[in-house]
C-alpha cells in the first residue's frame, strides 16, 4: 500500500516535470497523509492542470464521504473491475506528484519507517484516479493511488508498492481518449528497483503533525 509520502519540489520543478501551463504554488510537505488535500495533475481541455484533491476516493454513488478513508489505494490487479474505481479508471486517470514515500518494516524494536525515492532524488508521479462526489455541502473531488506488487527493493519491507508512471508514459496515462482500461493496463507494474533507493528514517514521521525536512534525513546521521 501507500499511506504516506512527500512532495517538497518547487512550483517551477512541477511545471517543468509535468508540462503545466502555469507555475503552481507548492509548499514543501514531508508527511502527506490520507484525507488531506494533495496535488494532482490531470488532463483538462487539451492541457494539464494541477488541482488539490482529497486523498481517499469517494465514489459517485457513496452515501457519505467517510468511505474515502478506506479508498486511499486501489489494487492494480482489480482496479478496472471494482465498482468504486472502474469508471475512473476509464475516464478519470491522473498523476499524483511525489518525491518519495514511506513504508514501515517490522523489527524487534517495533515498526521502522523506511523512505523510498528515485536513486537520483528526482520527483516522479504515482498512477492515480480521481472522482467527483456530490455531498450535502457541494461537490468534493477526491483521488486514490494505484498499487501493485512490490519490486525487489520494496518487497523486504512490504509486499505492495505504489504504481510509478515513467515520464515517457505521462501522455498515455492521462489521455482522455483512451477510455478502455486495457489501453493503459501495461503501465500498472512495479517500477524498476535499480532506479530507486531506500533508507531508514526517524520514527517522528509516525505523527502526522510532524512536517519538516528532518523526517527524510537518514536515521542516525
Amino acid at each position: 500500500m501507500c499511506g504516506r509520502y512527500t512532495l517538497a519540489i518547487s512550483g517551477e520543478q512541477a511545471q517543468q516535470q509535468f508540462a503545466l501551463p502555469t507555475t503552481p504554488t507548492l509548499a514543501p510537505r514531508y508527511n502527506i497523509a490520507p484525507t488531506q488535500s494533495v496535488a494532482v495533475v490531470r488532463a483538462a481541455e487539451q492541457r494539464r492542470d494541477l488541482a488539490l484533491l482529497r486523498w481517499g476516493l469517494i465514489p459517485g454513488w457513496a452515501k457519505d464521504a467517510a468511505i474515502g478513508a478506506r479508498m486511499i489505494n486501489a489494487r492494480g490487479e482489480t482496479v478496472a473491475e471494482k465498482p468504486a474505481f472502474k469508471h475512473a479508471m476509464r475516464r478519470r486517470r491522473c498523476l499524483i506528484p511525489a518525491d518519495g514515500f514511506y513504508e514501515w518494516q517490522a523489527t524487534a524494536e517495533g515498526k521502522q519507517p523506511i523512505y523510498f525515492q528515485m536513486a537520483d532524488g528526482t520527483p516522479f508521479a504515482f498512477a492515480g484516479l480521481w472522482e467527483q462526489w456530490r455531498g450535502p455541502d457541494g461537490p468534493v473531488e477526491s483521488c486514490t493511488i494505484i498499487t501493485t506488487s512490490a519490486n525487489e527493493l520494496v518487497h523486504p519491507v512490504h509486499d505492495r508498492m505504489p504504481v510509478i508512471v515513467a515520464p515517457d508514459d505521462y501522455v498515455r496515462w492521462l489521455a482522455p481518449e483512451l477510455d478502455d482500461a486495457a489501453a493503459v493496463a501495461d503501465l500498472i507494474k512495479p517500477f524498476p528497483a535499480d532506479r530507486m533507493q531506500s533508507y531508514m528514517v526517524s520514527k517522528a514521521v509516525n505523527q502526522v503533525r510532524n512536517n519538516g525536512p528532518e523526517l527524510i534525513a537518514p536515521a542516525g546521521v
